[in-house]
């Protein structure tokens, strides 16, 4: 999967979760999208997970700070280290 898949596929998805167009950055995070609250961030985690076909550690979703941190999370997911 290419950065561009992957940006493509998380954009499809905040754009569903927020039913909205939210233009998404690496460095994009909660307090810069309006209504993005607990129950946003989870329904973009379960999202995520359904929309690549993988299934998160806690400590993956521990780490995350922004977009940017989402994109590597669903890499290491998709394509675990050899």
């Amino acid at each position: 999967m290419t950065d561009n898949d992957l940006y493509a596929g998380l954009q499809t998805i905040f754009n569903t979760v927020f039913r909205r167009a939210v233009p998404i950055t690496p460095e994009l995070t909660a307090k810069d999208v309006p209504g993005w609250d607990s129950f946003r961030y989870i329904s973009i985690i379960a999202a995520t997970e359904e929309h690549f076909g993988i299934k998160f550690l806690d400590t993956d979703i521990d780490d995350l700070r922004n977009v940017g941190d989402l994109a590597e999370a669903v890499k290491r997911r998709v394509q675990p280290p050899c």
